[in-house]
């Protein structure tokens, strides 16, 4: 189920695995819109509060994820509104992952299963941004980050930044007379930044090393990485691949497809606080287009688990915080539910409770290990679970060899 899109696309060369981590050995060299684009990400005043740049959610010590535990990031005017979902890492964005629906995939090859009818790629965690530059103009305007009213309010900023006459020199003296494409040079600069800078996709974990053999894996490392290969037990790899290229290029540990995984609501966003309130990914609230097909409603991106072992924050609602929980939650889902779900007013566990319960269908139930049956033992055991982690360890940008 979760391969023939995959299939569809890296055929025709709208998904490649990575880059090769060999060349991305060497310092970065920019070119001018890049060095523009670093300085605007790291600039705080082109937001409303003139506190908030894209590094303050997008850390670069960070793995370019979020800087702490929150389950989402504060922002908006004042700095007191929190967003809706966790802050995902920009670490090895691509720029080659439009989205694609099942039609258009279908329309490319007959290789294509009619079981698959979810959406592929996209950036985010519902993939409504089919570019870097789409991606990047969102958290200007959304009023629980940067908070700006339009445009034409980031222009001006940007007008009386100590690089202003550095972008006129790169874009035209005039640029800023044409609003649309002065703004629409800005977000190519930030993109030219994500893609040129080599620390946005540096390879350079334990286990690119391993894959060069350059470094071997400790034993508790490789019986993780059975484990998580397994397909009658963890099947991680098969949403989140963890094999090379064709051409050796080193894999990004996704296959850019959606899932709804069920993961319990979370108290500790503010917009949970309304029992009306539901975040169901590709069908909304924040994107729309994909809400007429319901089999899309709560399936978010099965997102790299590059530097995973540095987060302190998991899933799209931010509802774990330890890498072990949600390795935990992911294989103890269905055989403990009451450890994870609270109860309803009838006294029954009430599972996938971030749902409405007309759409708790949509929740994966097929794949190991989410097949399993209250009562039932785990896949994994708690020694299983600590070696899966260490496992995961290793992707772990910055390894000393």
């Amino acid at each position: 189920m979760r391969f023939a899109a995959l299939a569809v696309l890296a055929g025709a060369v709208v998904l490649p695995m990575a880059v090769g981590a060999a060349q991305n050995e060497a310092p970065s060299v920019y070119s001018d819109a890049a060095a523009l684009g670093k300085l605007m990400f790291f600039d705080p005043s082109l937001s409303a509060s003139g506190k908030m740049s894209c590094a303050s959610c997008h850390s670069p010590s960070h793995a370019y994820g979020p800087p702490n535990g929150l389950a989402a990031q504060l922002g908006g005017p004042d700095m007191h509104s929190q967003g809706t979902r966790a802050v995902p890492s920009l670490r090895y964005v691509l720029n080659r992952t439009p989205m694609w629906s099942h039609a258009q995939a279908a329309s490319m090859s007959e290789r294509l299963s009619e079981t698959d009818n979810a959406p592929v790629g996209g950036f985010g965690w519902d993939g409504r941004f089919n570019r870097l530059h789409d991606q990047a103009s969102f958290p200007l305007f959304n009023p629980d980050e940067m908070a700006n009213r339009n445009p034409v309010a980031v222009l001006a900023k940007l007008e009386q930044a100590p690089y202003a006459a550095r972008f006129r020199d790169v874009f035209g003296q005039n640029i800023f007379a044409d609003p649309t494409r002065a703004f629409a040079q800005a977000m190519y600069a930030i993109e030219r930044f994500e893609l040129e800078d080599l620390s946005f996709h540096p390879y350079t974990s334990k286990f690119d090393y391993y894959l060069d053999g350059k470094v071997q894996l400790t034993a508790r490392e490789l019986r993780g990485k059975r484990l998580f290969d397994d397909p009658t037990g963890g099947n991680c790899a098969s949403c989140h691949i963890d094999q090379s290229g064709v051409d050796g290029s080193h894999p990004l540990f996704t296959d850019f497809n959606f899932q709804a995984l069920g993961v319990p609501r979370n108290p500790e966003l503010r917009a949970n606080a309304d029992p009306k309130y539901f975040d169901m990914g590709l069908c909304g609230p924040l994107r729309t287009d994909q809400s007429s097909d319901k089999s899309n409603c709560g399936l978010f991106k099965s997102v790299s688990l590059r530097n995973t072992a540095t987060r302190q924050v998991f899933f799209h609602n931010g509802r774990f915080h330890t890498l072990k929980d949600a390795l935990r939650f992911y294989v103890q889902r269905d055989t403990n539910p009451a450890k994870w779900y609270p109860k309803d007013a009838h006294g029954k566990v009430d599972k996938f409770n971030d749902l409405p319960v007309a759409l708790r269908v949509n929740v994966d139930t097929t794949d190991e290990p989410l097949t399993r049956k209250q009562g039932e033992r785990p896949v994994w055991t708690e020694r299983d679970i600590d070696d899966v982690a260490a496992f995961l360890a290793t992707l772990t940008d910055g390894y000393r060899r």
